[in-house]
C-alpha cells in the first residue's frame, strides 16, 4: 500500500494505492482507517475500488452499509474511484447514487473527481 498526501482548498488528503485488496471485512476497515489516521492525519481518502472485496459491492452481504458505517462513525470520508458500470444492481446504483449525493462517502470514476469532492465537502 502507498500512501500520498496531498492539501487542496484546505483538506488534506490522502490517496491510497494498492495492488491487493486492502479491505475484505470490517475489521480490516477499521485498520485501514487506523493506517491512515496515524500514517497521515487525514480524514479525507481517495481509494481505488479494486482495493476492496467484490462482496463489498453485493448490497445483500451488508459488508458495505457495515464498511462504510465505521467509516462515518471515525468521521473519515472517503471517495472509491473506479468503474461501476460494470455491476447490473439496481440496488447498488441507488447506493451509489444516495451516497454521492451526501457529505462522506462518494464513488466516483476518476481521482481528479475525487479530490474536487473532498475538498469541497
Amino acid at each position: 500500500m502507498q500512501i500520498t498526501t496531498i492539501k487542496e482548498k484546505d483538506a488534506d488528503i490522502a490517496i491510497v494505492n494498492s495492488s491487493e485488496i486492502l479491505i475484505t471485512d470490517v475489521q480490516s476497515a477499521l485498520d485501514f482507517i487506523a493506517t491512515i489516521n496515524y500514517e497521515t492525519g487525514c480524514n479525507r481518502v481517495i481509494l481505488n475500488k479494486s482495493a476492496l472485496c467484490e462482496n463489498f459491492f453485493n448490497l445483500r452481504t451488508q459488508l458495505a452499509g457495515e464498511i462504510l458505517q465505521k467509516f462515518i462513525n471515525y468521521r473519515m470520508k472517503i471517495a472509491i474511484v473506479g468503474d461501476f458500470s460494470v455491476y447490473s444492481s439496481h440496488s447498488l446504483k441507488d447506493f451509489i447514487n444516495e451516497s454521492n449525493n451526501g457529505k462522506d462517502l462518494f464513488f466516483l470514476t476518476n481521482e481528479k473527481q475525487a479530490i474536487e469532492k473532498l475538498s469541497t465537502v
